[in-house]
């Protein structure tokens, strides 16, 4: 299944043919090369590993460097791999591009959301107590978590205050609503985890294809 690596832009507008208005966010996805091809034979398993975005070759050490000249490319900023499926050829140093997929189509996009540092139970978890009542004054925390004489300790895994964010997030069955292949654009509809910049990874969508 062709994976392609890319960057969030940001989000805008476009409107269709009848005037309505669908919110789109931009990526810039690939061009990627293939860096590396896996079988069976030689680590088990069949997939492709990709390159993409070119790298400064003094910030790219001596082992990567021979990597990158083995497979006749730039070197690469960014390395992913994907499986193989049944009846899918690749060659080292083949380009991948948007021009693979198809507007219209359904995707998955998988990205690292924006980190919001250490947050409270309110808004890490949307826990809502109700107005204070019954003499609480406590409106945003969480509450008592004992759970008596017995078992005389605190159950593991109760929601609380902690890190919020930086977690690798996938949406699924995001629409592709046109692809601008001359500028390795997406416009996908909806929003995208992460932040601008982030780096991203879309494939055609396992569960949501329309068959």
């Amino acid at each position: 299944m062709k994976t392609l690596l890319g960057k969030k832009i940001g989000m805008t507008q476009i409107f269709t043919e009848d005037g309505q208005v669908v919110p789109v966010t931009v990526v810039e996805a690939g061009p990627e090369v293939v860096t590396q091809i896996k079988t069976v034979e030689t680590d088990g398993y069949n997939a492709v590993q990709v390159g993409y975005e070119d790298q400064k070759a003094h910030r790219v050490n001596k082992p990567m460097t021979g990597h990158y000249e083995k497979a006749g490319v730039a070197p690469k900023k960014h390395l992913a791999e994907f499986r193989i499926e049944d009846g899918e050829n690749y060659e080292l140093g083949q380009e991948i591009t948007v021009a693979d997929f198809e507007e219209g189509m359904k995707i998955d996009i998988t990205g690292i959301s924006k980190g919001k540092g250490t947050q409270g139970n309110i808004k890490r978890h949307g826990h809502h107590r109700g107005p204070m009542s019954h003499g609480s004054k406590h409106k945003r925390l969480a509450g008592a978590l004992a759970a008596g004489t017995y078992p005389s300790r605190v159950f593991k895994g109760n929601k609380a205050p902690g890190r919020m964010g930086r977690d690798k997030i996938t949406v699924q069955n995001v629409v592709l609503v046109k692809v601008i292949a001359d500028r390795n654009l997406m416009l996908v509809k909806g929003a995208v985890p992460g932040k601008k910049g982030g780096v991203v990874r879309i494939r055609p969508a396992i569960k949501g294809q329309d068959k």
